[in-house]
């Protein structure tokens, strides 16, 4: 039982992060854009960087909950 919790948590944890990443990506290129205001771009850069921080931290608990799930 406790492999199938281990294996649900590895796809969700891989999900979010796959998510962070996305908007990750999605905030660098507002964070680029000349045609966009100052403010927006800063919140943007912003956004970008603690985006990276989920992504991280969700790549990092898919992977313990892999790990768990295999043995």
């Amino acid at each position: 039982m406790e492999t199938i919790k281990n294996a649900a948590n590895y796809v969700a944890e891989t999900v979010q992060g796959a998510t962070a990443t996305a908007s990750k990506e999605a905030n660098k290129e507002v964070a680029k854009d000349s045609n966009a205001n100052v403010g927006t771009r800063l919140q943007a850069a912003g956004d970008a960087v603690g985006d990276k921080v989920d992504e991280q931290t969700h790549n990092r608990k898919a992977d313990v909950h892999e790990q768990a799930a295999k043995h």
